[in-house]
């Protein structure tokens, strides 16, 4: 009997995603997404936050327009995904930062990290986080300093955050003004870390819109709390009364919802998933607490996305009649 297959079958590089949702559709809802933040930051800090945004963004766009051009490549830009590249790592930036910080931030996420791994899909880490890693080795002073809406600058170093200020003093007791100041954006820091109020907003959207898994933020976050609890930051079980002030804290609500969460970067199944946020969870606890650098986010899902071929390999579901052809093999 002669079989005949007339259909051809095309493998395409990734990402791989389930449902009729595109790439665009995806990536137009995590912008929308990243709005309450970016209306917040823009509100707290001035124009000075949009000029930084649009400056990321920009150059992100223009990055990945030239590489593709003199490679021979298709032109991607329309997909949102270098866009949203630009707007994570302004977000990773102080708002009154030179436009050649944006520029050459950008550049780095999209050509180094991005387009020389293979583009969407194929990074082994997160652009805006690999590139603010760069930034904040290559140029400390000026990712360090935080720029009021008044034109009042703070050395971030000297105590401008609060988690300067814990990392100076661990025995800090906030109060309720200091709360509500990390609730609606009143605080020193990066742009996206304004307002936890309006990042979460955009991380329940991404989790009700089903564009994000609901596992890697919430277990995160749920870890964050529970080692911060067992190390404390004046001894072991002494972090009861400041955990939801540390989770509050920097960039740890924007990381869990926004970054860890790549698609490109996380873990396939839903165990695996489970195993990122927790190493998440933990690794941010151990450098806030134990490092020199008051925020451990970036690093901590740095980190974690070397090991995601790993989780992925050793933490995925049982194959269908696996059990059942062992015991007949016996």
């Amino acid at each position: 009997m002669k079989i005949i297959i007339n259909q051809i079958m095309t493998v395409s590089s990734p990402p791989h995603m389930y449902g009729t949702a595109s790439i665009e559709a995806r990536m137009r809802a995590v912008l929308i997404a990243l709005f309450p933040a970016f209306f917040m930051a823009v509100y707290r800090y001035g124009i000075q936050a949009f000029y930084t945004t649009l400056a990321a963004v920009i150059f992100a766009l223009l990055a990945e327009y030239l590489y593709q051009r003199i490679m021979g490549k298709p032109v991607t830009i329309n997909d949102y995904s270098a866009a949203i590249t630009g707007v994570l790592l302004a977000f990773n930036l102080p708002p009154d930062v030179p436009f050649w910080i944006p520029a050459i931030g950008s550049f780095f996420a999209i050509i180094i990290v991005k387009q020389l791994f293979g583009g969407l899909g194929s990074n082994f880490m997160n652009p805006a986080l690999g590139a603010r890693a760069f930034l904040l080795a290559s140029f400390p002073v000026y990712m360090t300093s935080w720029t009021f809406k008044d034109g009042s600058l703070i050395d971030g170093v000297s105590g401008a955050t609060y988690l300067a200020v814990v990392k100076q003093n661990p025995n800090f007791s906030p109060e309720f003004s200091d709360y509500m100041a990390l609730l609606f954006g009143k605080v020193g820091g990066c742009i996206g870390e304004t307002s936890a109020v309006a990042l979460l907003i955009g991380g329940v959207y991404l989790i009700v819109k089903k564009i994000i898994n609901w596992r890697i933020p919430v277990f995160y976050i749920a870890s964050f709390a529970f080692f911060a609890f067992i190390f404390g930051r004046t001894g072991f079980f002494t972090g009861a009364e400041n955990i939801l002030f540390e989770v509050l804290n920097g960039g740890l609500i924007m990381g869990a919802f926004f970054m860890a969460t790549d698609y490109a970067t996380s873990p396939i199944t839903p165990n695996g998933k489970i195993v990122m946020g927790i190493g998440c969870g933990f690794l941010t606890v151990f450098i806030r607490f134990f490092g020199g650098y008051p925020e451990g986010v970036s690093y901590a899902i740095i980190i974690m996305n070397l090991f995601v071929p790993l989780i992925d390999k050793y933490v995925r579901p049982r194959v269908y009649g696996r059990s059942h052809l062992k015991r007949r093999k016996a």
